[in-house]
Protein backbone atom coordinates (compact mmCIF):
# COMPACT_ATOMS: atom_id res chain seq x y z
CA UNK A 1 0.00 0.00 0.00
CA UNK A 2 2.83 2.42 -0.76
CA UNK A 3 2.43 6.00 -1.85
CA UNK A 4 0.03 7.51 0.71
CA UNK A 5 1.50 9.22 3.74
CA UNK A 6 -1.02 8.61 6.55
CA UNK A 7 -0.23 11.51 8.83
CA UNK A 8 -1.93 14.66 9.98
CA UNK A 9 1.17 16.84 9.60
CA UNK A 10 0.65 19.87 7.39
CA UNK A 11 2.79 22.84 6.32
CA UNK A 12 2.62 25.74 8.78
CA UNK A 13 0.95 28.03 6.24
CA UNK A 14 -1.89 25.46 5.86
CA UNK A 15 -2.40 24.67 9.57
CA UNK A 16 -5.24 27.15 10.10
CA UNK A 17 -7.07 25.90 6.99
CA UNK A 18 -6.52 22.28 8.07
CA UNK A 19 -7.91 22.99 11.55
CA UNK A 20 -11.01 24.72 10.14
CA UNK A 21 -11.81 21.90 7.72
CA UNK A 22 -11.15 19.18 10.29
CA UNK A 23 -13.40 20.88 12.83
CA UNK A 24 -16.25 20.52 10.32
CA UNK A 25 -15.44 16.98 9.18
CA UNK A 26 -14.99 15.77 12.77
CA UNK A 27 -18.34 17.26 13.77
CA UNK A 28 -20.29 15.70 10.91
CA UNK A 29 -18.52 12.35 11.22
CA UNK A 30 -19.14 12.25 14.96
CA UNK A 31 -22.83 13.07 14.56
CA UNK A 32 -23.70 10.99 11.48
CA UNK A 33 -20.90 8.53 10.67
CA UNK A 34 -18.09 7.16 12.88
CA UNK A 35 -14.54 7.71 14.09
CA UNK A 36 -13.07 5.79 11.16
CA UNK A 37 -14.55 8.28 8.72
CA UNK A 38 -13.30 11.15 10.92
CA UNK A 39 -9.77 9.72 10.96
CA UNK A 40 -9.71 9.17 7.19
CA UNK A 41 -11.05 12.70 6.67
CA UNK A 42 -8.26 14.17 8.82
CA UNK A 43 -5.64 12.18 6.90
CA UNK A 44 -7.14 13.12 3.52
CA UNK A 45 -7.28 16.79 4.53
CA UNK A 46 -3.63 16.68 5.59
CA UNK A 47 -2.65 15.00 2.33
CA UNK A 48 -4.47 17.71 0.36
CA UNK A 49 -2.82 20.43 2.48
CA UNK A 50 0.61 19.05 1.58
CA UNK A 51 -0.06 19.14 -2.17
CA UNK A 52 1.72 21.93 -4.08
CA UNK A 53 -0.26 23.96 -4.72
CA UNK A 54 -2.89 22.82 -2.27
CA UNK A 55 -6.40 22.79 -3.71
CA UNK A 56 -7.63 23.67 -0.21
CA UNK A 57 -5.87 27.05 -0.23
CA UNK A 58 -8.92 28.75 -1.73
CA UNK A 59 -12.65 28.15 -1.67
CA UNK A 60 -15.21 27.79 1.06
CA UNK A 61 -14.16 25.70 4.04
CA UNK A 62 -17.50 23.92 4.35
CA UNK A 63 -17.47 23.04 0.64
CA UNK A 64 -14.04 21.41 0.97
CA UNK A 65 -15.04 19.62 4.18
CA UNK A 66 -18.12 18.24 2.43
CA UNK A 67 -16.10 17.28 -0.65
CA UNK A 68 -13.58 15.36 1.44
CA UNK A 69 -16.17 13.33 3.34
CA UNK A 70 -18.23 12.89 0.15
CA UNK A 71 -15.13 11.52 -1.64
CA UNK A 72 -14.43 9.11 1.23
CA UNK A 73 -18.10 8.11 1.17
CA UNK A 74 -17.78 7.41 -2.55
CA UNK A 75 -14.74 5.18 -1.93
CA UNK A 76 -16.53 3.33 0.90
CA UNK A 77 -20.06 3.10 -0.58
CA UNK A 78 -21.56 5.43 2.05
CA UNK A 79 -24.50 6.16 -0.26
CA UNK A 80 -25.43 2.45 -0.58
CA UNK A 81 -28.36 1.69 1.75
CA UNK A 82 -27.02 -1.82 2.41
CA UNK A 83 -23.86 -0.40 4.05
CA UNK A 84 -23.37 0.74 7.61
CA UNK A 85 -22.97 3.56 8.20
CA UNK A 86 -25.21 4.84 5.42
CA UNK A 87 -26.13 8.39 4.49
CA UNK A 88 -27.59 9.86 1.32
CA UNK A 89 -25.49 12.32 -0.66
CA UNK A 90 -28.16 14.98 -0.19
CA UNK A 91 -28.20 14.51 3.59
CA UNK A 92 -24.40 14.58 3.74
CA UNK A 93 -24.27 17.84 1.80
CA UNK A 94 -27.03 19.31 3.96
CA UNK A 95 -25.03 18.45 7.10
CA UNK A 96 -22.23 20.67 5.77
CA UNK A 97 -24.64 23.35 4.55
CA UNK A 98 -23.76 23.01 0.87
CA UNK A 99 -25.79 22.18 -2.23
CA UNK A 100 -25.61 18.60 -3.48
CA UNK A 101 -24.06 19.77 -6.76
CA UNK A 102 -21.32 21.63 -4.89
CA UNK A 103 -20.58 18.61 -2.70
CA UNK A 104 -20.40 16.32 -5.73
CA UNK A 105 -18.12 18.75 -7.60
CA UNK A 106 -15.74 19.14 -4.64
CA UNK A 107 -15.77 15.37 -4.17
CA UNK A 108 -14.60 14.94 -7.77
CA UNK A 109 -11.80 17.46 -7.19
CA UNK A 110 -10.77 15.60 -4.03
CA UNK A 111 -10.87 12.19 -5.74
CA UNK A 112 -8.78 13.54 -8.63
CA UNK A 113 -6.25 15.15 -6.27
CA UNK A 114 -5.95 11.96 -4.21
CA UNK A 115 -6.01 9.77 -7.33
CA UNK A 116 -8.60 7.54 -5.71
CA UNK A 117 -11.49 5.32 -6.81
CA UNK A 118 -14.12 3.11 -5.21
CA UNK A 119 -12.61 0.49 -2.91
CA UNK A 120 -9.20 2.21 -2.96
CA UNK A 121 -7.35 0.44 -0.12
CA UNK A 122 -5.56 3.67 0.84
CA UNK A 123 -8.84 5.35 1.73
CA UNK A 124 -10.98 2.37 2.75
CA UNK A 125 -12.43 1.98 6.24
CA UNK A 126 -9.97 -0.18 8.21
CA UNK A 127 -12.78 -2.20 9.83
CA UNK A 128 -13.96 -3.34 6.40
CA UNK A 129 -10.55 -4.00 4.83
CA UNK A 130 -11.07 -7.78 4.95
CA UNK A 131 -13.95 -7.47 2.47
CA UNK A 132 -12.05 -5.17 0.09
CA UNK A 133 -10.73 -7.42 -2.65
CA UNK A 134 -8.65 -4.54 -4.07
CA UNK A 135 -6.50 -4.53 -0.92
CA UNK A 136 -5.42 -8.11 -1.46
CA UNK A 137 -4.71 -8.35 -5.18
CA UNK A 138 -0.99 -8.60 -5.99
CA UNK A 139 0.98 -9.78 -8.99
CA UNK A 140 3.07 -12.93 -8.56
CA UNK A 141 5.03 -14.26 -11.55
CA UNK A 142 2.82 -12.26 -13.92
CA UNK A 143 -0.47 -13.45 -12.42
CA UNK A 144 -2.83 -11.38 -10.27
CA UNK A 145 -3.71 -13.35 -7.16
CA UNK A 146 -5.41 -12.82 -3.82
CA UNK A 147 -2.53 -12.56 -1.33
CA UNK A 148 -4.66 -14.24 1.34
CA UNK A 149 -4.41 -17.51 -0.59
CA UNK A 150 -0.61 -17.45 -0.70
CA UNK A 151 1.84 -19.09 1.72
CA UNK A 152 2.62 -17.11 4.88
CA UNK A 153 6.19 -16.29 3.82
CA UNK A 154 4.94 -14.63 0.61
CA UNK A 155 2.28 -12.74 2.56
CA UNK A 156 4.98 -11.45 4.90
CA UNK A 157 7.10 -10.26 1.97
CA UNK A 158 4.05 -8.59 0.38
CA UNK A 159 3.32 -6.83 3.68
CA UNK A 160 6.95 -5.69 4.10
CA UNK A 161 6.82 -4.22 0.59
CA UNK A 162 3.59 -2.38 1.46
CA UNK A 163 1.49 -4.36 -1.03
CA UNK A 164 -1.11 -5.59 1.48
CA UNK A 165 -2.49 -3.88 4.61
CA UNK A 166 -1.45 -6.63 7.05
CA UNK A 167 -0.55 -10.31 7.14
CA UNK A 168 -3.82 -12.26 7.36
CA UNK A 169 -4.10 -14.38 10.49
CA UNK A 170 -1.66 -12.16 12.40
CA UNK A 171 -2.48 -9.22 14.64
CA UNK A 172 -3.68 -6.27 12.53
CA UNK A 173 -1.69 -3.08 12.79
Amino acid sequence: MPGIKKTEKVPKHMQERFDAIVALTDGVCKEYLNEEYAQLARQATATLCRKRPSPLASGRTNSWACGIVYALGFVNFLFDKSQSPHMSAADLCAAFGVAKGTGAAKSKEVRDALNTMQMDPHWYLPSRMDENIMAWMIMVNGFIVDARSLPLEIQEIAYQKGLIPYVPGKQKG
